[in-house]
């Protein structure tokens, strides 16, 4: 009887509508932000925050955009590593042509250069769906990474063809750069997701969430009862584009240091879209639960061998990784094909039910 809402009376539409209105769940949120704001950077070293903890947050964020599009939208994609490599690449050029700009506004900007470029590349959307998107997309992957390889302005003219992440300070503490610490940008990644997240669980809970879940449901119908397919479509493609445009700048700025555009390649594409279907479509949750599956177990399992005693060769490991990661995927979604998230709501209408029998 741990989970019961019996007693917890809602006397205001605001109490009604709040994003968590059973009092366990705003609990356990809470206490899940004051874990990663304040035990994690105490007890991570830099190997955990570097390796594990920072990409998680960042994909989790990639993964989020996407989900907007696709889980609620209905909109499939391909093109969430070029609309990431818009964001890193814009991010780079802002910040080495106005040094003075403040790092965390510039990824704001180049997130909304993302959005615009999401926007040219969700056009078909009003004409084409399913797998025919899908593949208008991958296009716009491709062609995004052509652009950024091939036009030397981009990476300001560098021979190698590769952009690095400037020293630069927010308040005076360096976020980014070879300077900054593994736990500052650990902190800054983790608040920027924190921001996002709840915009977006905000975003999906109002008028625009409804329209978009329309459109995905049944676009024909929710056209006949006065939304609108196109603005709709590319409104859900802009803010998709925007968080994957922010997410590819944190990816520069606050993981890698430096890249080309093979980080952003189609790989990155597959892998933020089987997060969001491991996770859950249409879930915020979701997205994070798929993001640390897809993030955290293929280390865990590269170190398996070692924690156990046994030694193999680099290659091998590889293989074993790879056939293993595969059938863990194909298992829980033969087990579970609406992700991880459902898991949770089949836990939660558990916990209202015990100790009693159902």
């Amino acid at each position: 009887m741990i989970y019961l809402e019996a007693g917890q009376y809602k006397t205001t539409y605001e109490d009604d509508q709040a994003i968590f209105p059973i009092a366990q769940d705003r609990y356990l949120v809470l206490a899940a932000v004051l874990v990663a704001f304040v035990a994690v950077p105490l007890v991570a070293n830099e190997y955990w925050l570097q390796a594990l903890l920072i990409p998680f947050l960042i994909f989790s964020l990639a993964a989020i955009g996407l989900n907007l599009l696709t889980g609620y939208a209905g909109q499939l994609s391909l093109g969430t590593g070029g609309f990431m490599a818009v964001g890193a690449y814009m991010t780079y050029k802002i910040t080495t042509a106005f040094p003075e700009l403040n790092i965390l506004l510039v990824f704001i900007f180049s997130g909304l250069i993302a959005a615009a470029v999401g926007i040219v590349f969700g056009l078909p959307s009003l004409r084409i769906k399913g797998f025919y998107l899908a593949v208008a997309t991958l296009a716009a992957q491709f062609f995004i990474q052509w652009l950024f390889n091939k036009v030397a302005w981009f990476y300001n003219y560098n021979p190698s063809g590769t952009i690095t992440a400037p020293p630069r300070e927010v308040f005076g503490v360096m976020v980014t750069g070879p300077e900054a610490t593994a736990t500052v940008r650990y902190l800054v990644a983790l608040s920027l997701l924190v921001l996002f997240a709840l915009a977006a669980k905000n975003l999906v809970r109002g008028r625009i969430g409804r329209s978009w879940m329309a459109i995905r449901d049944m676009d024909i119908a929710a056209e006949i009862i006065g939304i609108r397919p196109l603005p709709t479509k590319l409104l859900a493609f802009a803010i998709s584009s925007f968080y994957c445009g922010v997410a590819g700048a944190m990816m520069i700025f606050l993981w890698l240091g430096s890249a080309e555009t093979l980080a952003f390649d189609i790989n990155v594409s597959f892998q933020v879209l089987f997060m969001i279907i491991i996770g859950g479509l249409g879930s915020i949750l979701g997205s994070l639960l798929g993001a640390a599956f897809i993030t955290l177990v293929p280390i865990f399992l590269i170190n398996a061998p070692a924690l156990v005693g046994v030694h193999m060769e680099v290659a091998l490991e590889r293989h074993i990784e790879s056939i293993v990661f595969g059938a863990m995927i194909v298992y829980f979604l033969i087990v579970e094909p609406n992700g991880f998230a459902r898991f949770w709501q089949i836990t939660k209408q558990k916990l209202r039910r015990w100790p009693f029998p159902y």
